[in-house]
Parts: C-alpha cells; sequence; structure tokens
C-alpha cells in the first residue's frame, strides 16, 4: 500500500475519532468540525513559527537577495547557485513559509473522506444544521442559499489570511494571490459544506494570527545592499598614506565681487594733548 494512502487513511481515522470525542461532549457536528480546525491549527502552530521566521529573514535580506538576482540576470543557474550558496550563509529556508499549506493538504482531504462517509457513521436523525443557518453540512455548498452566503465569507476570509500571509512578496503576487480564491470558488462550491465551515475557521484563525504576530513581533530592518554609485555621484577623495584625510580642494574664488574696502583706524585726539 502507498505512502500517502497509509497516511491519509490514518489522518481519517484520527478526525473521524475526534468529531465523535467533541460531539459526545455535546457540541453538534457542525460544532465538532470547527473545534477539530482549531485542535488542527494549535497542532501547526511550530510550523506556524518557523514560517513567521522564514518571512522575517526573506524580507530583511531581500535587497541584498534582489542585488544577487539582478549580478546574474542573464546567467539562471549561476543565479539559482548564488542564492543558495546565500540561503546556506544566513541560514533562511525558503520552504518553510510553505510548511503550514503543505501540512493542512492532507488534513483537508481526510475531513473530506470523512464527510463523504458521514452518514454511513452516525446514527439516522442527528443534527447536521449550524447555526440554524447551514441546514445540512454533508449537502454540497451549492445546494441552498446559506450555502453561497458561507461561500462569500469564505472569500473574504480566504482574501484577508492571503493577505497577512504574504508580506514577503512583491505586490504583483500578493495580488495574483489574493485573486485565486474567487477563481477556486467554483471547484469549492461542490464540495460539502462541512469542509467550508472547515476553510472559513481556518482563514479566521489565520487573520486572528496575523493580527497576533503584527502586535508582538517587532518589525525587521531590511539589510543594506551596499550603496549604488550612478554616473551624478562625486568621486570619493583619496586617503593618504598615513591615515589622514586629503586636504580639501581650493574653494574658487567668487568673480564679479567688489574689492574690499580698507579698514578706517580712528585716532584718539585726547592722547596728544599734554
Amino acid at each position: 500500500m502507498p505512502l500517502a494512502i497509509i497516511v491519509i487513511s490514518t489522518l481519517e481515522n484520527i478526525l473521524r475519532w475526534l468529531l465523535d470525542r467533541f460531539h459526545t461532549f455535546g457540541l453538534t457536528w457542525a460544532w465538532s468540525i470547527v473545534a477539530t480546525t482549531i485542535v488542527v491549527r494549535v497542532c501547526l502552530v511550530p510550523l506556524t513559527v518557523r514560517q513567521i521566521h522564514s518571512m522575517q529573514s526573506l524580507q530583511r535580506h531581500a535587497p541584498e537577495m534582489k542585488e544577487i538576482q539582478r549580478k546574474y540576470k542573464g546567467d539562471k543557474q549561476k543565479q539559482n547557485e548564488e542564492l543558495m550558496k546565500f540561503y546556506r550563509e544566513n541560514k533562511i529556508n525558503p520552504a518553510a513559509s510553505c510548511l503550514p499549506m503543505v501540512a493542512q493538504f492532507p488534513v483537508f482531504i481526510s475531513l473530506y473522506l470523512v464527510l463523504k462517509h458521514f452518514s454511513k457513521h452516525i446514527p439516522p436523525g442527528s443534527d447536521l444544521s449550524w447555526l440554524h443557518f447551514v441546514p445540512n453540512i454533508t449537502a454540497p455548498a451549492n445546494s441552498s442559499w446559506s450555502g453561497y452566503v458561507l461561500l462569500a465569507v469564505y472569500a473574504g476570509s480566504q482574501i484577508c489570511s492571503t493577505y497577512f500571509m504574504s508580506t514577503s512578496m512583491d505586490k504583483i503576487q500578493r495580488r495574483i494571490m489574493m485573486f485565486i480564491p474567487l477563481i477556486f470558488i467554483t471547484v469549492i462550491a461542490h464540495f460539502p459544506t462541512g469542509l467550508v465551515i472547515y476553510w472559513v475557521t481556518t482563514n479566521l484563525w489565520t487573520v486572528g494570527q496575523g493580527l497576533v504576530t503584527r502586535r508582538l513581533v517587532p518589525k525587521t530592518a531590511p539589510v543594506a545592499a551596499g550603496p549604488k554609485r550612478s554616473s551624478r555621484t562625486p568621486a570619493t577623495a583619496p586617503a593618504i598614506s598615513n591615515g589622514a584625510p586629503a586636504d580639501p580642494a581650493p574653494k574658487p574664488k567668487p568673480q564679479n565681487q567688489a574689492p574690499a574696502q580698507p579698514r578706517r583706524v580712528k585716532r584718539n585726539k585726547g592722547r596728544g594733548r599734554r
């Protein structure tokens, strides 16, 4: 059996067990999904911390990396080699910013399978509504008007979470990442409503986490890549061998200036009388 199927099957059993435990404690099945999502996000906190540190390192060294890209823009292979060398020297892991998203993907697939086979594991007549708003969490999101409202909430929360978690990207990349949810919403509309609840809870957690991070984590100043000299930059005066600075160049005398008047000295008239 492939390793991926074993991992997905194990996570499916764990998520089903969590849902059953939360439902045993008195939560509805919809609120059990919310509680399970919070547990998953708490377990991903260490990866999220690494993601934040990686994004800070990328922001701090962004000028230096842009300088490397500019220097080797004609040789992509050399550019990649220099960037990898720069990552190793400064202990930067660019893949760390993707770890939480990669870790959430198996959870998403497992929860999808749990909800897909939900009717086989719950007793008949169970309450599958949420907030008296969503009638059935196992039905597709586009099967009722409340599902469309939930999809709109998902799109807004996804854009907000992308705004907080893509601070190291440039403006074009951030706009693309914030526009992607509007494209995938047509696909997510066919998923069970319980999955949309899972994603909305995840996005709201990410937004709250971003607000807390901005307050607690200090902003890091970018490292200067070195002064750039242009054709208008004046040349620096050469230093003397003994370390003393060179004499400044004499200032040119201004032209069309009136000659200086001789200073008059007043004589003391009373001093000559005796």
